[in-house]
């Protein structure tokens, strides 16, 4: 007997596509979608306009956020796609503000400590996808969705990310991995590249459990 798939992360940094294949995968698949949580982050705009004085605040609350949303896929039946996972916060983001001297070394370190403490409760995907593009891609993506709070993101920032993401990815231990690059194509307008995307995802969804 297979085990049932539960839960499918979408990993990958701000403006690769993630939101938009999470919503056409829970289409395609019919899996449930659970979305990051920006629309009512009460810290996103207050970040972007004062960085050192939000990004703690802003972690955190990702970080339970994204935690909250787990428990909820483990404890459920259905199979869910999730927005970014709770290891990209752990991994990448908040490392990142810390490297750059927004986060202080005690408030990181309780971070990364919360964070340890979470993971011995949880399970990482199934399968996670990670979108990979660069620069240009990212920014393009960014423009147009026209978000008036990430009008004041740098290209430092987002090559800093990348970096991470990189490094991460390469690192990558916890379970099955399915890297799309996205660069040169635009699965959203083109039938024909979200076709393909399809077939990998059914592919490596279809040998997990065997």
């Amino acid at each position: 007997m297979e085990k049932p798939i539960k839960y499918i992360g979408i990993a990958g940094n701000i403006g690769a596509g993630k939101t938009s294949l999470c919503t056409m995968l829970s289409k395609h698949f019919n899996w449930q979608v659970h979305y990051e949580d920006t629309d009512n982050n009460p810290y996103l705009m207050d970040f972007y306009n004062d960085m050192r004085r939000w990004a703690f605040n802003l972690q955190i609350y990702f970080l339970n956020s994204r935690f909250r949303q787990l428990k909820t896929i483990l404890q459920g039946s259905a199979t869910v796609v999730q927005d970014r996972t709770i290891y990209e916060d752990a991994h990448i983001f908040a490392p990142n503000l810390h490297e750059m001297g927004l986060i202080e070394e005690r408030d990181f370190k309780n971070y990364i400590d919360l964070f340890d403490n979470m993971t011995t409760m949880i399970e990482p995907p199934d399968l996670l996808i990670y979108l990979r593009a660069g620069i240009p891609t990212l920014v393009k993506h960014i423009h147009e969705r026209g978000r008036d709070y990430e009008g004041n993101m740098s290209l430092d920032y987002l090559k800093k990310l990348n970096k991470r993401y990189e490094e991460w990815i390469a690192g990558y231990t916890h379970g099955n991995l399915l890297i799309i690059d996205v660069d040169d194509i635009d699965f959203i307008k083109n039938p024909e590249d979200f076709g393909m995307i399809l077939e990998r995802v059914d592919a490596n969804l279809h040998g997990l459990f065997k």
